[in-house]
C-alpha cells in the first residue's frame, strides 16, 4: 500500500511540479503540456493502449525466482555460471519484486488510466521441471495476478514463453535444439488454454524468437551461451547452423499451440492468438540498388524469418537463397501448419539503422554475413538518430511508421500491436530520486513514436494497439540492473520504493484526455 501512498501523493500534487528536464530545445515544459492537444481522442476508440513487462527477462519484475515451487530456467543457471556475461554480474532473482506487490503495481496502472497490461507467464513457475507435475503455487499466483487486472479494469495480454526455458528441458535434450520443444511448448500452452482462457483473451505465443536465437545460438551472450569460437567465448556450439535450426522450431511451436488454441478453444473462450517479434528498421546506407537490396534482405533476415513462414508458409527468398542448406524445410504438412497460424502480430520496434551491401563470405560465416549487409547506426559521421545512453538505440520515430507500412504492404495488412517500445537510461544511483524522475527524454520518445504511429494508421496500417516498455526499472538481460526503462522509478537502494517518474505523468495526462 505504501506504493500506492507514494504515487497517489505525487499525482494529486502533479500541478505543483515546476519542470521537467526535456532536452535543450524544450526546458521547463510541465509533462502534462505534451499530450495538452495531442492525446489518445485522435486514435481509434477500440484502440488499447497498455504497458508491458516480463516474469524474467529484460525487466525480471516477477522475483520470487526461488519460491512457492518454482523451477530453475536456463537464465538462473546463467547468471550463476557466467556472471561475467552480465554487466553488473546480478541476477534477477529478485528484480522489481512484483511477485510481493502485483496488487499495489496493478493499482498504479488503473491509476495511469492504461487500457491493457501485457505480462508473461515463467514456463517453470507452472510446469517446474518444464512437464509433468503442475505446481498449483504457480497456477494460484497467475490467477490472482489476472484476477487483480481484471478487477482493475484492465485487459490482461499474455505471452507464454518469454525466454525463461526451463532448465530441465535444456538439460533433457537441448531445449530449442530439438524437435521434440514442440511437444512440450504444445502441452504447456495447452494447460494454460484451458486454465487462464476463461478470461485471457489475448494470447502471445513466443515474444522475440530472433533475439533468444542469436544471442543464445550466434553470439552466446545469453543462455545457453552457444557459438562458434570465432563468434564468442563459447565451450561449444555451430554459429552457421544451429541459430537456423532453433529458429525452425521456435515457429514449428508457435505453430502447434497456435494450432491447437483455434481448434480447441477459441470456439467457446472468444480469444485471439498471435507471436510478438522485434525488429529494428532499415533504412539504405547509399541510393544504390545494391544498398536498397541490402536493407530489404536485413528485414527478411531479422522480421521476415518469421512472419514469412506464418504467413506464407515458406522462408523469404532472400533467406533461401543466402543459406542454401543450412536452412530447414518445412514439410508439406508443416506448411498447412504454419500458414496463416496467427490472428495477430505483435511488434517490438526501438531503432534504426542504416544497411550497407557487402559480399558473401565463406569462411567464417555468420548471422551477419548470410545477411551480406553491414548494419551501421551512422552515416558521413552522423547517427541515424538522437544518442541514447544505450550504445544500440538511436531516436528514430519515423521508423515506426515505416516498419508497420512495410508489414502492410509485404503481410496482408494483419492487426498489429505495438508490443513494445521504450527507451532505457542509465542506472545512477548518486542522482537524487527527484532529479532521476525528470525523464524528458522518454515522453520526447513516446510522443514522437506515436504520433507517427497515428500517422501509419490514417494511412491504412491495421494497427490495434500500443505498449509502453515498460513498466518499472528492473532487470535489463545482460545489462543487469544498469539501465532503467520503466516508467515507474524503482529505489534498488532503498527496499525497492515506487516513484512515478515523469513519463507517468505525461503519459497519464495522454490516456485521461477525454476518456470517461
Amino acid at each position: 500500500m505504501k506504493a500506492i501512498s507514494h504515487f497517489l501523493l505525487y499525482l494529486f500534487s502533479l500541478a505543483t511540479l515546476l519542470a521537467v528536464v526535456t532536452g535543450t530545445a524544450s526546458q521547463h515544459v510541465h509533462p502534462s503540456h505534451y499530450a495538452a492537444s495531442f492525446n489518445r481522442t485522435l486514435f481509434p476508440s477500440d484502440f488499447l493502449f497498455g504497458i508491458g513487462s516480463s516474469a524474467y527477462q529484460i525487466f525480471q519484475i516477477e522475483g520470487a525466482s526461488n519460491i512457492d515451487g518454482r523451477g530453475p530456467s536456463i537464465w538462473d543457471t546463467f547468471t550463476k555460471q557466467h556472471p561475467e556475461k552480465i554487466g553488473d554480474h546480478s541476477s534477477g532473482n529478485i528484480g522489481a519484486d512484483f511477485y510481493h506487490r502485483y496488487k499495489s503495481d496493478i493499482k498504479i496502472m488503473k491509476e495511469i488510466g492504461l487500457d491493457s497490461y501485457r505480462f508473461s507467464i515463467s514456463w517453470s513457475r507452472i510446469f517446474p521441471k518444464g512437464k509433468g507435475a503442475v505446481n498449483p503455487m504457480g497456477v494460484k499466483f497467475y490467477n490472482n495476478v489476472i484476477n487483480e487486472v481484471l478487477a482493475n479494469g484492465l485487459i490482461p495480454f499474455v505471452t507464454l514463453f518469454h525466454w525463461d526455458l526451463p532448465q530441465s528441458l535444456e538439460d533433457e535434450y537441448k531445449g530449442f535444439l530439438s524437435p521434440k520443444i514442440v511437444k512440450d511448448f504444445e502441452a504447456y500452452a495447452d494447460f494454460c488454454f484451458k486454465t487462464f482462457g476463461d478470461r485471457v483473451k489475448h494470447w502471445v505465443t513466443l515474444n522475440e524468437p530472433v533475439s533468444y536465437t542469436i544471442n543464445g545460438y550466434h553470439g552466446g551472450t545469453s543462455p545457453p551461451a552457444r557459438c562458434s569460437k570465432y563468434v564468442g567465448n563459447c565451450s561449444t556450439g555451430d554459429s552457421t547452423t544451429e541459430p537456423y535450426i532453433v529458429a525452425h522450431h521456435f515457429i514449428l511451436s508457435h505453430a502447434a499451440a497456435a494450432k491447437l488454441y483455434k481448434a480447441k478453444y477459441q470456439a467457446h473462450q472468444k480469444g485471439k492468438i498471435g507471436i510478438t517479434l522485434i525488429t529494428h528498421y532499415y533504412e539504405p546506407y547509399s541510393n544504390s540498388v545494391a544498398d536498397h537490396k541490402a536493407a530489404s534482405r536485413a528485414l527478411d533476415f531479422l522480421f521476415g524469418w518469421f512472419a514469412h513462414p506464418i504467413t506464407y508458409g515458406h522462408y523469404p527468398q532472400s533467406m533461401i537463397s543466402s543459406l542454401g542448406n543450412r536452412l530447414p524445410k518445412f514439410t508439406k504438412e508443416e506448411y498447412k501448419i504454419i500458414k496463416g497460424s496467427y490472428d495477430f502480430l505483435g511488434v517490438n520496434y526501438y531503432t534504426t539503422y542504416y544497411a550497407q551491401s557487402i559480399p558473401p563470405t565463406y569462411i567464417n560465416m555468420t548471422y551477419f554475413t548470410d545477411m551480406q549487409a553491414n548494419l551501421i547506426p551512422m552515416k558521413n559521421g552522423v547517427t541515424i538518430g538522437s544518442s541514447t545512453d544505450l550504445n544500440w538505440l538511436y531516436v528514430y520515430p519515423k521508423g515506426i511508421h515505416h516498419l508497420v507500412t512495410h508489414i502492410k504492404d509485404t503481410y496482408k495488412n494483419p492487426p498489429v500491436y505495438i508490443t513494445e517500445n521504450g527507451i532505457g537510461q542509465s542506472r545512477n544511483d548518486s542522482i537524487p530520486v527527484n532529479v532521476a524522475r525528470k525523464d524528458g527524454i522518454r515522453i520526447r520518445y513516446h510522443d514522437s513514436h506515436l504520433k507517427f504511429l497515428l500517422q501509419a494508421i490514417k494511412d491504412g496500417a491495421n494497427v490495434k494497439g500500443y505498449y509502453a516498455w515498460s513498466f518499472s526499472d528492473s532487470y535489463e538481460w545482460d545489462a543487469g540492473y544498469t539501465v532503467r526503462f520503466g516508467i515507474i522509478y524503482v529505489d534498488f537502494v532503498n527496499n525497492l520504493k515506487r516513484y512515478p517518474k515523469y513519463s507517468a505523468f505525461w503519459l497519464q495526462k495522454f490516456l485521461l484526455k477525454g476518456k470517461h
